[in-house]
């Protein structure tokens, strides 16, 4: 018995060369790409403008293997966090993040099944890595949720994260092949501005991202501007220090343009000081960018307790008397585990 290939891993050029195997017009390819990444078909009965016995064909040599819906919950504030069931049986989540009020509508989108990192703070990071997304399978979050924003607030998605489960520079081909069919006019056409890729810092990736004229924003998940407390909450500091960092950071920006966002955790009397916000302001000055303060968000087995507001407005305040761009965010989706370092396939 001849095994199914899944058409989603072929590229329209592979497609032409299978279709005219077969005796099709090449215009075929075209068409069947169109279903996959524009109209988003997860079936070949779908594709109603090819005839009834080249659908058979098609189903007879190839899979569509689409994620598939797992459990869904809502939050107080409006946040929805899905987990949906790949075809091998992983489980993966995503967050559906509604700002009415300013016309943002975020989904946060997972590149891996676990994590490899081991961050200190991070509920993913106790998961072990078990496999790589493929491109498909991020594309179909992004619909999924997409579809979820319309249905709930009547709104499509303004904005992706990749900042789910997973790191995204470690997922790299997979992650480039979502982004390309995510902004190709062949696939969804968003506008690469409106996605952002989060790391929690990978030098020579980050090299490669700007090498490969990406046109996407980029997040670190900063949490601590010296080496010493980094190493301490995030063992990837060891491979990628600050200084590896902010070198690949710049490069970035010179080749971009795009002005960097640092993702900063806030930790009770651990990264929120004065002197903590002085080796933030020096770093901003080496690397054009704009601070993101979050609110921690508790979980299982981890000592760390979220900033008081007084030093986090005291902390937010020297980053702007020294004319650095911060916002501080209220988390989303706590109580249903849906916010930022929270994600785990928790039951």
């Amino acid at each position: 018995m001849e095994v199914k290939l899944d058409i989603r891993k072929l590229g329209q050029d592979e497609l032409s060369t299978f279709f005219k195997e077969m005796g099709e017009a090449s215009f075929r390819a075209k068409q069947v790409y169109e279903w996959l990444w524009k109209k988003s078909a997860v079936s070949f009965s779908e594709m109603t403008n090819l005839s009834k016995k080249l659908r058979e064909k098609l189903d007879e040599k190839f899979l569509i293997l689409p994620i598939t819906e797992d459990k869904v919950q809502r939050s107080s504030d409006g946040t929805i966090k899905s987990r949906y069931k790949l075809h091998d049986g992983h489980l993966i989540e995503s967050v559906l993040i509604p700002v009415p009020e300013d016309r943002r509508f975020t989904a946060c989108v997972s590149s891996q099944v676990g994590c490899s990192l081991t961050c200190k703070f991070c509920a993913t990071g106790q998961m072990k890595r078990i496999r790589n997304l493929d491109a498909g399978e991020i594309y179909d979050q992004v619909v999924m949720v997409n579809r979820q924003s319309l249905e709930t607030f009547g709104h499509p998605l303004t904005n992706i994260v990749y900042m789910g489960m997973g790191e995204p520079l470690l997922a790299y081909k997979p992650v480039m092949q979502s982004i390309h069919l995510l902004t190709s006019p062949e696939g969804l056409d968003m506008s690469p501005k409106r996605i952002t890729v989060s790391t929690a810092g990978i030098a020579k990736m980050i090299m490669k991202l700007a090498d490969d004229n990406s046109k996407v924003n980029l997040a670190l998940s900063l949490h601590a501007a010296d080496d010493a407390k980094r190493n301490e909450i995030m063992p990837i500091n060891e491979q990628n220090n600050l200084e590896a960092l902010a070198l690949s950071l710049d490069y970035f920006y010179q080749k971009t343009k795009n002005r960097i966002t640092f993702e900063y955790i806030a930790f009770q009397r651990f990264n929120d000081g004065i002197e903590d916000a002085r080796n933030l302001v020096k770093l901003c000055k080496r690397v054009p960018a704009k601070v993101n303060i979050i609110e921690y968000n508790p979980i299982d087995g981890v000592d760390f307790v979220k900033s008081d507001a007084h030093r986090i407005d005291k902390f937010a305040r020297h980053l702007r008397d020294n004319r650095i761009a911060v916002t501080v965010r209220k988390s989303r989706g706590k109580d249903i585990d849906a916010a930022c370092g929270q994600l785990a396939n928790k039951d």
